[in-house]
C-alpha cells in the first residue's frame, strides 16, 4: 500500500487523518517534526503531509530540509496548515511543496491532489540516501598527472557508500583514494574511487567518491 508521512502536532488531527485516509495510505505518522527526517528515512514514504506551524521546528524548515536531502527531495511535500495568505503558499511552493491546504481539509481535494501526484513516475532515488553535512577528510592516493598527494577537505554531502566533496587534486573517473577522517576522532575510513566530477578544471573541482569495499569505520556506523 502506498505510505504516507504525517507530521502534525495535534494528536486529535493526526488522529482524523488516520480515520480518513487509512483506507489508501498506510499512515505513518508523528506529532513531533523532529522526528520527520528520520522516519521519512526509515520507512520511504510515497509522500509527505505536514503542518506549517508546530513549536520548535517550524513546518517551513522541515518542508526545506526534506527538499535540500537528495534522497528526499523526490517525494512529494503537502502542506496543511491553519494559515491564510499567499504569502505562505507561495513561500512552500519555492521550498519544495507540491500542494497547500487550509484547515479544515476538504478530504476529496486532498485525496484528489495526492492521487495526481502520485501517479506521475518519480525520478529513481539513490541506492544509499544522502545528507547534507560536513565531515572532515584527509585524502590521499595519485593524482591524474602520476603524483602523489595528500589533501585535507570536507564533505558537502555523505551516505552510508560514499560522500561528496571539493578537491583540488585532479582526478579522474575510477581514481581511487584512501580516505582518512579527522578531528577527534581521527580515523581511516577505507579506499573510495572517483565516480562523478563536477566543475572540472577548476580551483573549486567537486568529486562524488564511493568506496570500493565496506567502510571500515565511517560516519553512519556505530
Amino acid at each position: 500500500m502506498t505510505k504516507l508521512l504525517i507530521v502534525d502536532d495535534d494528536e486529535a488531527l493526526l488522529g482524523l487523518y488516520r480515520a480518513r485516509l487509512a483506507d489508501s495510505y498506510d499512515i505513518i505518522g508523528t506529532t513531533h517534526a523532529e522526528e520527520a527526517l528520520g522516519l521519512a528515512l526509515e520507512h520511504k514514504p510515497d509522500a509527505i503531509m505536514l503542518d506549517l506551524m508546530m513549536p520548535e521546528f517550524s513546518g517551513f524548515e522541515l518542508c526545506q530540509n526534506l527538499h535540500s536531502m537528495s534522497y528526499t527531495a523526490t517525494i512529494p511535500i503537502f502542506i496543511v496548515t491553519g494559515e491564510d495568505g499567499a504569502r505562505h503558499r507561495e513561500h512552500c511552493q519555492m521550498l519544495g511543496a507540491k500542494g497547500y491546504f487550509q484547515k479544515p481539509v476538504d478530504f476529496t481535494v486532498l485525496k484528489t491532489a495526492l492521487e495526481d501526484e502520485l501517479r506521475k513516475k518519480p525520478p529513481e532515488r539513490r541506492r544509499a540516501p544522502r545528507v547534507r553535512m560536513r565531515v572532515g577528510l584527509r585524502l590521499c592516493g595519485i593524482d591524474a598527472t602520476a603524483k602523489p598527494f595528500e589533501e585535507i577537505t570536507a564533505t558537502e554531502d555523505a551516505s552510508a557508500t560514499g560522500f561528496f566533496c571539493v578537491c583540488t587534486a585532479e582526478l579522474t573517473a575510477g581514481t581511487r583514494v584512501e580516505v582518512f577522517m579527522t578531528g577527534a576522532h581521527a580515523r581511516r575510513a577505507g579506499v573510495a574511487e572517483v565516480v562523478r566530477a563536477d566543475a572540472p578544471h577548476t580551483p573549486r573541482q567537486k568529486y562524488g567518491f564511493r568506496f570500493v569495499d565496506e567502510p571500515q569505520a565511517w560516519i553512519f556506523q556505530s
